[in-house]
């Protein structure tokens, strides 16, 4: 799938970044286990090999049942992976039933996330149990593994990670809570968790609905309701913060019609592109390239390390899945952006995974490194505009429904029932 191939139609371009993106983890998987790598380099002292990644997993996975669905790898092949990720799920290190960021791939035992963090992660997963219920929906003619893919999110205990000030992002079973641990609160990407906290099939593992209201939704940096580049920001930090705080939540629950006392979701995440697109045209520090062709702000490597880019901390890197995974919400305005980087840039950016994880024509500087965290959404994003086929089989979920019915959530996927 390497090297680029120029003059395709809108569609088959997208085609065609999706089918080489989605490569990242059909060919780059741990063998031994089956998790994503967390990374293809720039190790930041971590084994680029070894390590695996719990949250990339998940989005890991809904790309690999894209693969399936278009027949890009055989669905048997798809099934042997998920055979293979099941049995490495039920033996790794969890606690109470929740998993760390990152793992050995061979062995299953924790990497800490940086010193003392080596315990539950719950916001990571989050992200892999999305990407479990989509592939038990869709592998539902498998019922034995459906079975064992559907049994691993049960015996997650969301309700282990509340703690003194709400639900803590880290906790460890044989440790209190640490003095300045980390809780959910503000619009960001942890929005799953209170969703499939709220919706646990065992209601002794489910998070308290007071705790989304009162923590989550009273965070100072939730609420917005200004305008930035005349755009109103219903969420949120100003001017909208990375694209993945409005990106990640969504690539299986559909924010369409999403709402609740607080927002439109799907409003949130189309004006929260509009808003980092708009900054690009505006260019205020004049970086080479900006514009309506080359916009895209996010959290990816840069030329000085590893950076959360937006608006407010722009460094003239443009992270390409920022603006491929906006796709389904701002088709118009990402199209011609998508187009520039792949025909005129990708000789630099394009290969066979797909685009590099970051590059800034100011500063002449391009990644070697592809991240599962950024590579999974641009297939998933693609996807669901193409067919909704991740938001579907997620929407399908009862405990997605129920947990959106529970936290007070109206969607035209949920009935008066409910």
């Amino acid at each position: 799938m390497g090297g680029v191939t120029k003059g395709l139609d809108d569609a088959a371009l997208r085609d065609r970044i999706a089918q080489a993106t989605a490569g990242y983890f059909l060919d780059w998987s741990h063998p031994v286990s089956g998790m994503a790598r967390e990374r293809s380099a720039g190790a930041f002292g971590y084994d680029i090999e070894e390590t695996v990644t719990t949250g990339g997993t998940g989005f890991g996975l809904m790309a690999q049942i894209v693969a399936a669905e278009r027949g890009w790898r055989p669905r048997q092949e798809i099934l042997d992976r998920l055979e293979r990720l099941a049995g490495f799920l039920e033996t790794a290190d969890r606690f109470n039933g929740v998993y760390a960021h990152f793992y050995y791939g061979s062995t299953g035992r924790v990497i800490p996330f940086m010193a003392g963090d080596d315990g539950g992660d719950i916001v990571e997963t989050a992200f892999l149990a999305i990407g479990l219920l989509a592939a038990a929906e869709y592998f539902a003619d498998a019922p034995e593994l459906a079975a064992r893919l559907e049994a691993i999110v049960a015996g997650i205990d969301w309700s282990a990670h509340v703690g003194p000030k709400g639900v803590m992002w880290h906790a460890h079973p044989d440790r209190p809570f640490p003095e300045k641990a980390l809780d959910l609160g503000g619009w960001n990407e942890a929005f799953p968790v209170f969703v499939l906290g709220a919706g646990a099939e065992d209601p002794s593992h489910r998070i308290p609905v007071h705790i989304y209201h009162d923590r989550w939704a009273r965070a100072r940096s939730f609420l917005n309701g200004k305008s930035f580049a005349g755009i109103p920001l219903p969420l949120g930090p100003d001017w909208g913060g990375p694209l993945f705080l409005s990106q990640y939540p969504f690539l299986g629950i559909d924010p369409r019609g999403l709402r609740d006392a607080y927002a439109d979701y799907g409003e949130l995440a189309r004006n929260h592109a509009l808003i980092n697109r708009a900054h690009c045209l505006a260019n205020p520090h004049g970086y080479a390239g900006y514009g309506a062709d080359l916009w895209g702000l996010t959290a990816g490597d840069d030329h000085s390390g590893y950076v959360a880019h937006s608006p407010k901390e722009d460094t003239g890197v443009i992270t390409p899945t920022a603006v491929l995974t906006s796709f389904p919400m701002v088709p118009e305005e990402a199209m011609p952006a998508i187009r520039h980087m792949h025909d005129d840039l990708g000789d630099r950016i394009f290969g066979e995974a797909g685009f590099v994880d970051g590059f800034s024509l100011h500063h002449d500087w391009v990644a070697e490194s592809r991240l599962a965290i950024d590579q999974g959404p641009i297939t998933v994003g693609l996807e669901n505009h193409r067919s909704g086929l991740l938001w579907r089989l997620v929407m399908r979920r009862p405990e997605i429904r129920r947990g959106l019915a529970a936290l007070g959530f109206a969607s035209p996927y949920l009935s008066p029932s409910t």
